[in-house]
């Protein structure tokens, strides 16, 4: 990784969008501590303390800290990723959207404008809901129960405003700078959260806990790299053919499978999508024993109920998006059409069945998993009796590690076809 970073370091475009990156997740991080307008800063103090809450706890270390300062940022980026699962599905299941994904960069410039509207409605109920929790006054009192009407409003506005920004920022990142935007933007507020999570663990004082974390830390690193990296490669033989007047040449080559097809967007598409209702329930429901408040206990991060639907939907999530982004019916239409064939499966149909199945049995071990590394990090906390502030661990090292590799690995392939281009100019000349 560091040694890509210094060959892309002396690419002048390639530093460029480097230091774009770097300036954007800069700008993010400052937003992150611009406070609120109506907050008694007063009874903020430091900042809110969500060890004890722990859908607070997973909502602080998704926004890196910004909604225990109470920020412009205090929303993070959750309301865009819920609206892009549900555009998704909406694109399988409705025939206007399918029309619009198969129209190329013109049909997918609708569905990101819908995404857009799509992530504004719901920025704006997530905003309201937050305000309505903080003016309860239950778990933070004093915050924003003496805010004024002008106050409430401007609060709405400017949460609302401030998801809108934080999605601009992902999509600037993305055009001009280097990996996915909104991805990144994610790990950034994880890894600023990591600091207070160590000095958490030095402050209990239990050593026998930080070498036990120490070490499975370790070997969970070692196990996202091995199945983010690993892959089943189907062999590909191509036939001798006469194109024109040239004789193509034959040979054997390989089509990589991986593992896990889907990446991190599994992980982030369920975090995102159980924090939405568990959110709505909480901070709208006053009264523990009306039907919100006991949805919000039933569906409480760490409860049975809770842990069953994460793997579950971390599952389907991991299954839905490889079939996004690998379709068996196309790639064997293309091996059909370019005279390649899998030996001893008949191109077609046969080759289509073949690539479906065994997708179907790798992607199996990748998302159970996923499901197992964003399960686990509750067990241990639980067993270990640690605070909330680390317990998502496993989750959060999945989508750094993830989001690190996808990073280098665009940035190898960028520095590969400069390096292409250079060899051919010198070809030229």
């Amino acid at each position: 990784m560091l040694k890509a970073l210094g060959n892309a370091w002396r690419v002048p475009e390639l530093r460029r969008k480097l230091l774009f990156t770097a300036v954007i997740l800069m700008l993010y991080r400052l937003g992150s501590h611009v406070p609120l307008p109506g907050v008694n800063r007063e009874a903020l103090g430091s900042g809110l303390d969500t060890s004890g809450n722990a859908i607070t706890g997973l909502f602080g270390v998704f926004t890196g800290g910004a909604f225990n300062q109470l920020s412009v940022f205090a929303l993070g980026i959750m309301p865009y990723i819920t609206a892009s699962i549900v555009m998704q599905l909406m694109t399988v299941a409705i025939p206007r959207l399918q029309e619009l994904a198969k129209e190329g960069e013109t049909g997918q410039a609708k569905i990101t404008q819908y995404t857009r509207f799509f992530t504004l409605g719901l920025a704006l109920v997530q905003s309201l809901a937050m305000l309505l929790f903080f003016r309860n006054g239950q778990a933070f009192p004093g915050v924003l129960t003496e805010a004024t009407v002008i106050d409430s409003y401007l609060i709405v506005i400017t949460l609302t405003a401030g998801t809108m920004l934080i999605m601009w920022l992902g999509e600037l990142i993305s055009q001009r700078g280097l990996g996915n935007g909104i991805s990144l933007i994610i790990s950034a507020a994880i890894l600023s959260q990591a600091p207070s999570a160590v000095r958490t663990l030095f402050e209990s004082g239990n050593v026998l806990n930080m070498v036990i974390l120490g070490l499975l830390a370790v070997l969970i690193i070692a196990g996202i790299v091995f199945v983010n990296e690993g892959q089943r490669r189907i062999p590909i033989t191509y036939a001798k053919r006469q194109v024109g007047r040239r004789m193509s040449q034959g040979g054997t080559t390989y089509l990589p499978l991986k593992v896990n097809m889907a990446g991190v967007i599994p992980i982030i598409f369920a975090s995102s999508l159980l924090i939405f209702p568990v959110i709505l329930t909480q901070f709208a429901g006053n009264d523990p024993n009306s039907i919100l408040g006991r949805a919000a206990n039933f569906f409480a991060p760490g409860n049975a109920p809770y842990l069953v639907l994460y793997a579950l939907l971390v599952l389907m999530f991991t299954y839905f998006y490889t079939a996004v982004q690998f379709n068996p019916i196309e790639h064997a239409d293309n091996l059909k059409k370019s005279g390649g064939y899998i030996p001893g499966i008949r191109p077609g149909q046969p080759t289509a069945v073949y690539l479906n199945t065994v997708l179907t049995r790798i992607t199996l071990f990748g998302a159970i998993f996923l499901a197992a590394i964003a399960v686990m990090p509750y067990f241990i906390t639980a067993g270990l009796d640690l605070p909330n502030q680390i317990f998502l661990g496993g989750t959060s090292m999945l989508i750094v590690v993830g989001v690190s590799l996808d990073t280098v690995r665009q940035l190898e392939s960028q520095l590969m076809m400069r390096n292409y281009e250079g060899f051919l100019k010198r070809r030229q000349r």
